[in-house]
C-alpha cells in the first residue's frame, strides 16, 4: 500500500478542547443484531476498521511525530476493549506501534519501521459492518511530549532497530508497550505495559500521572513520575510478554495479568511452565494488595492445532460482578475463556513464591496445587476457538450484557515478520489482516 492508495482517508485535527481527533460527524446508533436461533455461542456481527493512513492519524494528535509511515494503516487498537457507556460504542488502546522481527546474521532483531508513532487511547464506535474512529487521545509525557512505543533498557529489552533491521535506534525511558485498557469513575485511564511490566496512570487527555514499576527495575529518564510499588519477582517477566490482561473490579481495585509464567530460575522454565500469575492492585492504597496463581490448560486443549506450551498466554481480563473475571486464555489461533473467582484464600502475595531464590519455583512445579499453592479455580464459559466467524489473535473481550461478548483482535498494523514484509521501496506488504470487533452470542449468559 502507498499513502494515496485507494480507500486511504485524510483525518482532521479536532478543534473541539477535550476532543482531540474527530472523523465523523454522524452516526447511526446500532445494536448487536440478532443471530441466527441456536443454543450454541454463535458470531452475530462482525465490523470492520477502514484505511486510515497512519502518518495522518499520529499526526493529527501530535503534529509532526511521522514523518514517514512507510504505507501503514492505523491498525493493533485491537490490545484491549472497554465500553464506553454509550451503546456501540467502546475505548481500545493500540500497543507500541508497527513491530516485526528479522533475521540479520542468524540472530532476530526488533524492527520499529515507523518510531516516531506514539500510542493511543482510541474511541470507536461499531455502526452497521464499519468500525468508526470518534477521536483519540495520545500518551504523552508529563511536559506533553510522545511517550514512542520504543524499549526502555539496554540489557533488559529488545533493542530497537529500523524497519530493514540495519540501523540501531535509540532506547526511550518513557516508551510504553500499552495493552489493557480501563476507564475510572473520574474520567482518567489505566493501562498495563509489557515492558516493565508497569500498571500506568493516565490523565483523561493522555498525560501519564504515574507508572507502576517493579521493585528493583531502576528505570530512570522517563519523562514522568515512576513508582517501584509491584513485587520485585515481576522482573523475571519473559521478554515482550509482560502483562497484558487489565480490569476493573465494582469496587474499583485492579486486575492486572502477566501474559505468560516468569522466567524463573530460567527462560527455560517459563518456556515449559503453564503458571502463570494475577495481581491485585488498589489505587486508593497505591499497591499491590493480592497475587494468585493461574493455571493455563494443556495448550493442545486450548488449541487443538499446537503442541508448543509457550505459545500459552493471557490477553484479557474481565471484571464480570463481585469478585469474578473473565480470564483470556489463548494461542495466536484460538481462545478460551474461563470464569474464575478471586477467591481471598488464594492469595500468595509476600509469600515463599514472590522470593526469587525459592526452588523449585511456581513456574516449576508441575501440580502448584498438590504442592499446596492455591490455585485459583475455574469454569470454562466458551470455547471461542469452536465458534465458527472468530477471527485469530483476540486480545480484547467486552462484556456488553449478560448473554454479549466484543471481541477484538490485534491485527499488527498490517505487519509481517522477515525480509518481505517491506517492498523495495521500503513500502509494506500488507498481511490483508484488518482489524474487526465480533460481537458473539452466549445463549447461557455468563
Amino acid at each position: 500500500m502507498s499513502p494515496s492508495a485507494t480507500g486511504r482517508r485524510r483525518v482532521h485535527r479536532s478543534l473541539a478542547a477535550g476532543v482531540p481527533f474527530a472523523v465523523v460527524a454522524a452516526l447511526v446508533a446500532a445494536s448487536p443484531a440478532e443471530g441466527a436461533s441456536s443454543g450454541e455461542p454463535h458470531v452475530i456481527r462482525t465490523a470492520t476498521l477502514g484505511d486510515i493512513p497512519l502518518g495522518a492519524f499520529s499526526n493529527a494528535l501530535l503534529p509532526g511525530t511521522v514523518g514517514d509511515d512507510r504505507g501503514v494503516d492505523l491498525g493493533g487498537i485491537g490490545s484491549d476493549i472497554y465500553p464506553a457507556g454509550r451503546k456501540g460504542e467502546f475505548w481500545t488502546v493500540t500497543d507500541r506501534g508497527p513491530n516485526g522481527q528479522i533475521k540479520v546474521d542468524g540472530t532476530k532483531r526488533r524492527t520499529f519501521p515507523v518510531p516516531g508513532f506514539d500510542p493511543a487511547i482510541v474511541r470507536i464506535k461499531v455502526s452497521g459492518d464499519t468500525v468508526k474512529v470518534l477521536d483519540a487521545i495520545p500518551i504523552t509525557t508529563s511536559s506533553g511530549k510522545p511517550v514512542t512505543g520504543l524499549p526502555n533498557q539496554e540489557g533488559r529489552d529488545e533493542a530497537p532497530y529500523t524497519y530493514d533491521a540495519r540501523t540501531p535506534l535509540s532506547y526511550t525511558p518513557s516508551g510504553l508497550d500499552t495493552e489493557g485498557i480501563v476507564r475510572a469513575a473520574d474520567g482518567s485511564f489505566w493501562l498495563v505495559d509489557e515492558y516493565g511490566p508497569s500498571l500506568v496512570h493516565v490523565s483523561a487527555r493522555g498525560k501519564v500521572l504515574t507508572r507502576y514499576v517493579p521493585e528493583g527495575l531502576n528505570l530512570t529518564g522517563a519523562g514522568y513520575p515512576v513508582v517501584e510499588a509491584l513485587p520485585a519477582v515481576l522482573l523475571h517477566r519473559k521478554v515482550n510478554r509482560g502483562f497484558e490482561g487489565l480490569a476493573q473490579l465494582p469496587g474499583g481495585d485492579l486486575v492486572l495479568a502477566v501474559q505468560s509464567p516468569l522466567s524463573l530460575p530460567d527462560t527455560d522454565a517459563g518456556e515449559a511452565s503453564r503458571t502463570t500469575r494475577l495481581l491485585r492492585f488498589s489505587p486508593r492504597k497505591k499497591a499491590v494488595t493480592a497475587e494468585y496463581a493461574y493455571r493455563f490448560d494443556p495448550v493442545d486443549v486450548v488449541d487443538p492445532s499446537e503442541d508448543d506450551t509457550s505459545e500459552l498466554k493471557i490477553s484479557s481480563v474481565v471484571a464480570v460482578g463481585g469478585d469474578r473475571l473473565l480470564v483470556e486464555e489463548r494461542t495466536d489461533k484460538a481462545a478460551r475463556l474461563q470464569l474464575v473467582h478471586l477467591d481471598r484464600a488464594a492469595n500468595i502475595l509476600g509469600g515463599r513464591y514472590d522470593d526469587d531464590t525459592t526452588s523449585p519455583s511456581l513456574e516449576q512445579l508441575d501440580d502448584p496445587a498438590a504442592s499446596g499453592v492455591p490455585v485459583l479455580a475455574k469454569r470454562l464459559v466458551v470455547d471461542l476457538g469452536t465458534v465458527d466467524g472468530v477471527p485469530g489473535k483476540i486480545e480484547g473481550v467486552a462484556r456488553v450484557d449478560r448473554e454479549t461478548l466484543a471481541l477484538i483482535n490485534d491485527n499488527d498494523f498490517g505487519m509481517t515478520d522477515g525480509t518481505a514484509a517491506f517492498d523495495a521501496q521500503g513500502r509494506l506488504v500488507d498481511s490483508g489482516v484488518e482489524t474487526t470487533v465480533t460481537y458473539v452470542r452466549l445463549p447461557r449468559g455468563i
